[in-house]
């Protein structure tokens, strides 16, 4: 039987970029629509449901904060990425507050944008909101925060990124292929001893708390999942 394709809407009225996202994206195999207007997005989110929407912001008719506001008004859990060329710290807070899940500033490298929507519709299809707790561990996916028995808890972007897909994927091996396939937008390349060094560095911050992360020689590492609770939600 085969499996039906992740459906992606992409809101962009500049036209070459639009063509640019829909072939990239359609070439990896996602069934693509695209928007140009604030409007006929709104009509078109109203009518049908996608796995995740690319949202501009510079729109006309309606922008994409409207685009968003009316989405999330109507109950819609899908994942939405912001995309635009506005990139002060009041227009990200604002999109996230309205809902966004992740905000990527132009311009972009294409990987980086593949890996994002990646990551976004593993976690549509992980079930639920933006938080993801373990244990102790609680990470807040769309503000990027991590708390640990309730405190904060600094970690680099990168390190943000590898804990994500070892959260989603409890009690599972992830291999370094995986986890650099996350991390290839924030460098070029990602090598197996950089990830040797990223897990290195979480592990050392998390085990005081409890929240062990196993290396399995020769496939990956593994998050055990807590004692106390065997599921990740």
């Amino acid at each position: 039987m085969t499996v039906p394709a992740m459906r992606l809407l992409i809101v962009e009225d500049d036209p070459v970029l639009a063509d640019g996202l829909v072939r990239s994206l359609r070439s990896s195999d996602y069934a693509v629509d695209c928007a140009t207007d604030g409007g006929e997005a709104d009509l078109i989110l109203s009518a049908g449901t996608y796995d995740l929407v690319i949202l501009d912001l510079g729109l006309p008719r309606l922008d994409g904060y409207e685009v968003l506001r009316r989405l999330r008004r109507r109950g819609s859990r899908t994942p939405v990425l912001i995309l635009t060329a506005l990139d002060s710290l009041e227009d990200r807070v604002k999109g996230l507050d309205l809902g966004a899940d992740d905000y990527l500033t132009k311009p972009f490298d294409l990987p980086e944008l593949e890996a994002r929507v990646r990551a976004l519709i593993r976690r549509g299809q992980s079930g639920g909101g933006s938080l993801l707790t373990h244990g102790a561990l609680t990470l807040d996916t769309a503000g990027r925060r991590v708390l640990l028995d309730g405190e904060p808890l600094e970690l680099s972007a990168r390190e943000i990124g590898v804990l994500e897909v070892l959260m989603l994927r409890s009690g599972r091996v992830v291999n370094k292929d995986q986890l650099a396939e996350e991390l290839y937008g924030w460098d070029e390349e990602v090598s197996a001893n950089a990830i040797e060094v990223y897990v290195h560095r979480l592990r050392r911050k998390l085990e005081p708390a409890g929240v062990t992360i196993r290396t399995i020689r020769g496939l990956g590492y593994l998050l055990e999942k807590p004692a106390h609770d065997g599921n990740l939600s």
